[in-house]
């Protein structure tokens, strides 16, 4: 389908090195070109950008995600927006799929919000507007002081199940997790069934705080006790202690749907996967719109009970794929097309979050 014409793009489309084929496949559907623009690395890997076509006084949309070479995805973002913020550029547009570093988004003990930081340098390099697809933690917006359009996927993998999974009226939709029951309601409803919570995670070593001098003895000479003395007498709280993973709810003889955001380090959705076959489940899917798939995760779901690992195409996981047979892909090029193509002509983005609510 033609959406703008070929010969005479209004707009500039730039791409960086994170997923050349995505990009590739944003301008088909668009019906343009990627404009001229070379990004290389020098012998000291200093991030270069040479923008072949002018910028001055248009609107430019620059894809790029998150990938295993993050922070060299995220110079080359960052360059290649002030490049086109010193060539006078009208607006400048960020086509980010998966963004990265969204994961942090929470304060941790001596640590600091790093997707807080990220949007700084994002906002200062020039950027006017932001596209994503499923943040890791929604309000991550907030950090962000130009508007971001984070947009769903869910749509394309609910079409997936129903097209793709035989009998799927038969499947449970299954939270990893309790922090994903959320989630997995919001699937549930929509394809109207039920629903399993797994509970329990297997132990991970806890972090030690001794070294820190937090639990040294007390000085020798005591310290005076307080005037009142019911002050001094504080409760211990109770360290929380993760019981064996359990599944509630019943998904004997059924198939069993996980779904969430991303996929990364496997581990836990393969001792998900181990518990629900010991229930009964006769097929186990894996759903997530961002399939990262670190390290040696396709070797592990090779060997796991799980039966397919579905995810869209906003990472690049060619190389995964040739190690497990088991990694399906959704093309959502066509989502991202959409939203460019509106935001240039000046459109209501609403018709791409119909039906949206807070828990998806």
């Amino acid at each position: 389908m033609s959406i703008m014409s070929r010969s005479t793009p209004d707009f500039v489309l730039l791409s960086g090195n994170s997923h050349p084929d995505f990009s590739q496949k944003i301008a088909a559907r668009l019906n343009v070109k990627l404009n001229n623009c070379s990004v290389y690395h020098t012998s000291n890997r200093e991030t270069l950008v040479d923008i072949g076509d002018s910028v001055r006084g248009r609107d430019v949309y620059i894809i790029q995600t998150g990938t295993k070479d993050v922070n060299n995805n995220i110079m080359e973002l960052l360059i290649m927006a002030y490049a086109c913020k010193t060539s006078s550029a009208q607006n400048i547009v960020g086509v980010i799929p998966y963004l990265p570093y969204s994961k942090q988004s929470k304060m941790k003990k001596r640590g600091c919000i790093v997707a807080k930081l990220l949007a700084k340098m994002i906002c200062k390099a020039g950027f006017t507007q932001l596209i994503t697809i499923d943040l890791h933690q929604k309000e991550v917006q907030g950090f962000f002081d130009v508007p971001v359009d984070n947009l769903r996927a869910s749509p394309f993998l609910l079409q997936y199940i129903q097209d793709s999974i035989p009998d799927y009226r038969n499947a449970v939709i299954v939270a990893k997790d309790p922090g994903s029951a959320k989630k997995a309601t919001s699937y549930a409803e929509r394809l109207r069934l039920g629903i399993a919570v797994l509970h329990g995670e297997p132990q991970k070593t806890a972090e030690s705080d001794e070294v820190d001098g937090r639990y040294s003895p007390p000085t020798v000479e005591p310290a005076p006790k307080p005037l009142d003395p019911g002050l001094d007498i504080m409760p211990a709280l109770a360290p929380k202690e993760k019981p064996p993973m359990t599944v509630v709810g019943d998904v004997s003889g059924r198939i069993a749907i996980m779904v969430e955001d991303m996929i990364d380090d496997v581990h836990s959705y393969v001792a998900a996967a181990e518990v629900l076959r010991e229930k009964g489940a006769t097929r186990i899917f894996v759903l997530a719109t961002h399939g990262l798939l670190s390290s040696d995760a396709p070797k592990l779901i090779e060997d796991s009970p799980i039966d397919e690992v579905v995810v869209t195409n906003t990472v690049p996981h060619e190389i995964q794929k040739m190690q497990c047979h088991k990694i399906k892909t959704i093309d959502i090029s066509a989502l991202l097309a959409e939203a460019i193509r509106r935001i240039h002509n000046k459109e209501s983005m609403s018709y791409l979050f119909r039906n949206v609510t807070l828990e998806d």
